[in-house]
């Protein structure tokens, strides 16, 4: 019985962020640990009354401590330009291309002279770990990205596919043809175009080719990727034992929902979440 569109649309999810999606503490907990020495060492600057000769004899002495300089105004890079009306310089922190006067220089007139030697701060290493956080919350975006394909792997193998064995991550075409000896050229253009799927699942009646998908927001992206796979579902329609399927979400695509509609109404095998919850894999 043929879905109907608009039923099927309106089950679609705001969100399908996980816990780990806001922040990912172990990285952040791994970078922090990467550097604490040295942000230690950095700490007897707090509160000093002469932090600029301060800072020159720390620097001498413990050299390597310059690296830690870079993540205090949340930066990751180990250069870093700067420029005002006394010149412009790219400064690295790895290794010293200028006297310390000049990094003198650039801890005054970025601020964090004050930050240490007024005490608004008062651990170098918890300020920096909250640095951390928010540099890491700015990844989002690309945790985002494969949230749909996590989310859809584990539906896969809790139907009892076996990864490498009865499904594959991340193949190509060629790979594909390889695999399975199904000739594909429809798909490539002869060849012309390397295509990968997210997911190919193979079962002792068809090879289920599969792309994933969540949209949270609109944007020219989803009409464009509803536009591809409409060209994908027509190509791959009479390749005998393939089948290719689109497991997509997310209230983005109301916006676009005249494309998505288009692609639904040529391809039987476009599924979302609520489907498989309910055990669409279980057809295959």
């Amino acid at each position: 019985m043929r879905k109907d569109f608009n039923q099927w649309l309106s089950t679609f999810r705001e969100s399908i962020a996980n816990y780990t999606y806001y922040v990912d503490f172990e990285t952040v907990y791994k970078n922090y640990e990467d550097i604490k020495i040295e942000l230690n060492i950095l700490n007897s600057l707090i509160g000093s009354k002469n932090i600029e000769n301060d800072f020159e004899v720390l620097i001498q002495r413990y050299p390597e401590v310059l690296k830690v300089i870079p993540i205090l105004i949340a930066k990751r890079q180990m250069d870093i330009y700067c420029m005002d009306e006394n010149g412009s310089f790219n400064y690295n922190f790895k290794k010293a291309n200028y006297p310390i006067s000049q990094y003198i220089y650039f801890m005054r007139e970025t601020g964090l002279f004050e930050l240490i030697s007024n005490r608004l701060v008062s651990n170098l290493v918890d300020y920096v770990l909250g640095v951390e956080v928010g540099l890491n919350s700015n990844g989002r975006k690309n945790r985002g990205g494969h949230l749909m394909e996590d989310l859809v792997e584990s539906f896969i193998k809790k139907t009892g596919f076996v990864k490498d064995v009865t499904y594959f991550k991340e193949i190509y075409l060629d790979d594909l043809e390889s695999k399975t000896g199904l000739d594909l050229s429809a798909l490539s253009n002869d060849g012309k175009t390397a295509k990968r799927f997210d997911y190919v699942i193979i079962t002792s009646k068809c090879v289920y080719a599969c792309e994933c998908n969540f949209y949270a927001s609109g944007g020219s992206k989803l009409n464009e990727t509803a536009r591809s796979y409409k060209t994908l579902a027509l190509e791959s329609k009479d390749i005998d034992g393939f089948k290719f399927v689109w497991f997509t979400d997310g209230i983005g695509w109301l916006s676009a929902r005249n494309n998505l509609r288009e692609t639904f109404d040529v391809l039987d095998t476009i599924y979302n979440i609520k489907e498989l919850e309910e055990g669409i894999l279980e057809e295959f």
